[in-house]
C-alpha cells in the first residue's frame, strides 16, 4: 500500500478530484459516444471507449512521471517549448489552413493544446527572471509580444482558445507584478478595439475569403445565442442540449438512460455536460461544478504555499486555464454563452487535449511535491533545534 501511495505523490486533493473526474469521464463518454461511432463508419462505441480509456490511462502515467521531475526544470524547457509551439502553429496554418496536424496511422493533435500549457510556463519564467524589472514598460511589451504571437496564431482558426490563452497569461502578468497602469490601459484598449471590430463585422458581415476565415461562424454563433429561435426543420445541438437539461430535472433519468446523446454529434465532447445533467440532474451538475471549483482552490493553495515565484505563477496559471475552460464549457451547455468548441477538461472524450492538460496537472503536482518536501524539512529542522534557556 505504501508503494502505491509513493507513486501518487503531490497534493492529495488534486489526485482525488482528478480520479473522480476521470471516472465520470469514462461513464459519460461510454454513454454518449454512440452517434460518433456511427458517423465514423466501421467503428463501434466499445472501440472508441477503449481508445478513450487508453488516453485516460496514458494521462495518469504522464502526470506521475512529470510530477517526479523538479519543476524548475520546466523553466528551462519552456524556452524550447515556446519556439516549437510557435513553429507548429505556423506550420499547421500554412499547410492545412486549420488547427489539426495529422500524421497518418500515428497521431492527430492540435498545436494550440501544446501551446496552452507551454506558454503559461514560459510566461511564469519571464516574470520570474524579470522580477526586478517587472514594473518597466520593456518587460510589459516583451510579455505582450510573447503572448500575442501565440494568441494571434491560434486566433485565426480558434477564437475561444486564443482568448482563453491570452486572458490566462494576462492575469498572470498582473500577479507577476507588472505595472498596473500599463496592464489596465492595455486591457481597456483591447476590449474597445475588439468590441468595435466585432460590432462592425456583426453589422456588415465578413467574407469567408478573409484572413479570419471562421469569422462568419463566430458571428453566426453569437447571433444564434442572442436571437434564439426553435426551427423544427433545423434543430441545432444547442437546442438538443437544452432539451437534455430540461429532461434531467433535479436527479436525472439515470446513468445510461440518455436519449439526446443519440441525436448529437458532439455529445461526447462539447456538450457532454448537458448529457451529464440529463442523466444525473442538477445534483450531478452541481457536483461537477464543485469538483472544478475545488480543483482551482487546491491550485490556489499550492501557489500560495510555494515560496518560489516561478512555481507559484505556474500553478496559478495552469489552475486558471483548466478552471476557465471548464466554466466556458459548462456555460455553453446551459446556454449562458455562445458555442465555443471548448471541451470539458478531463471529462470530454479523450485525445491529445486530454493528455496535454494532464501534463499541466503533472507540473502542478511537481510543484506540490516540492512544497510538501520543503515544509516537512522546515518542520524537522524546527523540531531538532535545541530549546532556548529560560531566564528565571
Amino acid at each position: 500500500m505504501r508503494k502505491v501511495t509513493n507513486i501518487f505523490k503531490g497534493d492529495r486533493g488534486i489526485w482525488m478530484i482528478f480520479f473522480i473526474l476521470s471516472v465520470i469521464s469514462l461513464v459519460a463518454v461510454y454513454s454518449s459516444i454512440g452517434l460518433q461511432a456511427y458517423s465514423l463508419g466501421g467503428s463501434t462505441p466499445t472501440r472508441l471507449f477503449v481508445k478513450h480509456a487508453a488516453i485516460v490511462v496514458a494521462t495518469y502515467v504522464a502526470i506521475i512521471l512529470i510530477s517526479t521531475v523538479n519543476y524548475r526544470t520546466f523553466a528551462k524547457l519552456s524556452q524550447l517549448g515556446y519556439v516549437v509551439s510557435v513553429v507548429l502553429l505556423a506550420v499547421v496554418l500554412a499547410l492545412t489552413g486549420g488547427r489539426w496536424i495529422n500524421i497518418p496511422h500515428f497521431v492527430q493533435f492540435q498545436p494550440s493544446e501544446i501551446a496552452k500549457v507551454v506558454l503559461i510556463v514560459f510566461v511564469a519564467r519571464i516574470l520570474t527572471v524579470s522580477a526586478d524589472k517587472a514594473k518597466e514598460i520593456g518587460t510589459f511589451i516583451t510579455l505582450l509580444l510573447v503572448v500575442g504571437v501565440v494568441a494571434l496564431l491560434v486566433l485565426i482558426e480558434n477564437l475561444s482558445t486564443a482568448i482563453l490563452i491570452f486572458m490566462t497569461c494576462y492575469i498572470m502578468m498582473l500577479l507577476g507584478g507588472v505595472n498596473k497602469k500599463y496592464w489596465i490601459r492595455t486591457l481597456l484598449a483591447l476590449i474597445l478595439i475588439g468590441g468595435l471590430l466585432f460590432f462592425i463585422a456583426y453589422q456588415r458581415g465578413v467574407s469567408k475569403d478573409s484572413v479570419l476565415g471562421r469569422a462568419p461562424t463566430w458571428i453566426h454563433r453569437v447571433d444564434s445565442w442572442l436571437h434564439p429561435s426553435f426551427d423544427p426543420d433545423k434543430v441545432t445541438q444547442e437546442d438538443i442540449a437544452t432539451m437534455a437539461i430540461a429532461r434531467g430535472g433535479l436527479i436525472g433519468v439515470g446513468v445510461g438512460n440518455t436519449v439526446h446523446a443519440r441525436l448529437m454529434t458532439q455529445a461526447h465532447n462539447d456538450f457532454i455536460y448537458a448529457i451529464i445533467i440529463e442523466e444525473t440532474g442538477m445534483v450531478g451538475a452541481l457536483v461537477v461544478f464543485a469538483l472544478y471549483s475545488m480543483f482551482f482552490f487546491c491550485c490556489v493553495r499550492i501557489a500560495w504555499r510555494c515560496k518560489g515565484t516561478f512555481g507559484s505563477l505556474t500553478v496559478a496559471g495552469l489552475g486558471m486555464v483548466i478552471y476557465f475552460q471548464a466554466l466556458i464549457n459548462m456555460f455553453v451547455a446551459v446556454g449562458l454563452m455562445p458555442v465555443t468548441g471548448q471541451t470539458l477538461p478531463f471529462i470530454s472524450y479523450g485525445g491529445t487535449a486530454y493528455l496535454f492538460l494532464g501534463c499541466g496537472v503533472g507540473i502542478i503536482q511537481s510543484v506540490a511535491r516540492d512544497v510538501i518536501s520543503q515544509e516537512r524539512a522546515e518542520k524537522a529542522n524546527k523540531s531538532n533545534e535545541p530549546e532556548k534557556p529560560v531566564n528565571v
